[in-house]
């Protein structure tokens, strides 16, 4: 009986032992996943850091490891007041993107610990925003808007945040408004300034198209004078040249007695039209050419 209870004893003590031992060992292997880093400590300081996915090895027992996200982090920033250049009050809505770029910073400032991230993401961005808005005027602001103020806000968060093993993907604005009690006021400022910008450019398009309606009218003038001369100078020509041809057609007494018929029966013809009574001188032409006399 006494033997039976010893074997027992013996038997269950290993069956201890064996699950001590794979405890012990089970506890000598850890598993890192995709986008995520594990650091190794050994009593309380970090001796390694492994990002590579899989299986790996540290002294059991003795060496233990903490999982911290390498994963892009979304972060929705509260709404804040800031002040402009010109003192106007500005609420801004932002959100960031950010992930840890260096784990053992991030463990040895903040110990690895999320919201304290966030705590420290928020202070850098808003005083990035802070910064940016400050140095400008409301409309400049508004301009500016978007990408401008996007990367300003995210490059100099990003460098703050640098010491914390920190990375600011993107620090954006997704909503830049007025407080309620000036919104309606400064709307219809920037609406006055735009009209006015407008009128200005309406104005310059106004005097340049007059400036172009008398260039064109000069050249228009001055393209018809010189037209109307060269038709003068081109009439004039045509009449000498014309004289010219009819002095020598009629240059003996007999062509110039029939030419002067011709004249005669012309004037005749252009006066004889409707019911009309000529008086004609018996010393004309066309007397003597009514009487037969052309002597």
């Amino acid at each position: 009986m006494e033997q039976n209870k010893k074997g027992s004893f013996l038997k269950g003590f290993i069956i201890v032992l064996c699950v001590i031992a794979i405890a012990v060992i089970g506890s000598g292997f850890y598993v890192v996943h995709q986008n995520e880093y594990v650091t190794v400590r050994r009593f309380g300081k970090i001796i390694a850091i492994e990002s590579e996915p899989g299986i790996h090895f540290k002294t059991p027992v003795i060496d233990d490891t903490q999982s911290i996200s390498a994963k892009i982090v979304l972060y929705d920033i509260p709404a804040s007041d800031v002040i402009t250049k010109d003192k106007k009050s500005m609420i801004t809505d932002t959100y960031v993107l950010w992930k840890v770029s260096d784990p053992l910073k991030y463990v040895q400032t903040i110990n690895a610990i999320e919201a304290r991230a966030e705590e420290r993401i928020e202070a850098s961005v808003y005083n990035a925003t802070k910064n940016a808005i400050s140095s400008m005027t409301q409309d400049e602001v508004i301009e500016a808007r978007g990408e401008q103020l996007t990367t300003h806000i995210t490059e100099e968060s990003d460098s703050d945040m640098a010491g914390y093993g920190i990375t600011i993907v993107q620090a954006q604005i997704k909503a830049l408004d007025l407080p309620d009690d000036n919104k309606q006021a400064v709307y219809d400022r920037m609406i006055s300034e735009r009209n006015n910008i407008a009128a200005s450019y309406t104005a310059e398009g106004e005097a340049e198209a007059q400036k172009i309606h008398n260039q064109t009218d000069k050249q228009v003038a001055i393209v018809t004078a010189k037209a109307q001369k060269d038709a003068a100078v081109l009439e004039a020509e045509g009449e000498a040249s014309y004289m010219e041809t009819l002095a020598k057609a009629y240059d003996t007494e007999e062509k110039a007695e029939f030419y002067s018929y011709i004249r005669g029966l012309d004037a005749l013809k252009a006066s004889m039209v409707g019911d009309k009574t000529i008086v004609l001188d018996k010393s004309s032409e066309l007397a003597k050419i009514l009487m037969g006399n052309f002597n």
